[in-house]
């Protein structure tokens, strides 16, 4: 199947199949993709934590509105996003990229300065919507990686983030959880959503060209 067909294919998962394990190298790439997602200013400011302890997700799941996804799902995606933009932060992602090309640029360090002093100066607050922002980008780019390695997916925001983080001890890191995404495989005889006819408006009603 190419793409298009794929994505026709998936959808949100709502009864997933306990008894059935995702290949490991499946979840590297799904992961791999989304580690390799544009954000903005190359700042990667979120993190991934995966959930495969019986237990955690055990306690996540009435704090999800006891969605079975948590539980019945094979890996657990927790999108979370930085808390704000350090200096320590902004500073590490430019020192990372000038190591790893080995070489830096007047052009490229003034638009540190840039970031550095305009940043941290707006706010926690700010800085974690624009994190959070990125990290959607993130969860677009592995539902995407989802579908094409035939993986169920379900994108959740129906969770109290305050208890996640503590459950995750996320705080602490500097990060707050935004977004959800159990990966499995659907169970078809139990999964009310499976049969229904995906529906999208029409492309003319979608997409607006401008020539």
């Amino acid at each position: 199947m190419d793409l298009i067909q794929k994505l026709n294919w998936r959808y949100a998962t709502k009864k997933m199949d306990a008894a059935k394990t995702v290949p490991q190298d499946k979840v590297e790439r799904i992961l791999e993709t989304a580690r390799l997602a544009p954000t903005s200013s190359g700042l990667q400011p979120y993190e991934i934590i995966v959930v495969t302890n019986p237990d955690v997700r055990a306690k996540i799941k009435p704090v999800a509105w006891g969605q079975g996804q948590i539980t019945d799902c094979s890996h657990l995606l927790v999108f979370a996003a930085w808390d704000d933009y350090t200096p320590a932060r902004i500073n590490m992602m430019f020192d990372l990229t000038n190591s790893e090309r080995g070489t830096a640029n007047e052009g490229w360090e003034d638009y540190r300065k840039m970031l550095l002093t305009s940043y941290p100066p707006r706010g926690p607050e700010v800085n974690f919507q624009h994190a959070a922002r990125q990290a959607y980008i993130g969860l677009g780019v592995a539902l995407i990686a989802a579908a094409f390695e035939e993986v169920d997916s379900t994108p959740m925001e129906g969770f109290d983030p305050n208890a996640v983080d503590e459950i995750l001890n996320l705080r602490p890191r500097g990060l707050r959880s935004v977004a959800l995404l159990p990966l499995g495989y659907r169970e078809e005889d139990k999964d009310w959503l499976v049969k229904l006819k995906k529906v999208r408006r029409s492309h003319d009603n979608f997409i607006t060209e401008v020539k």
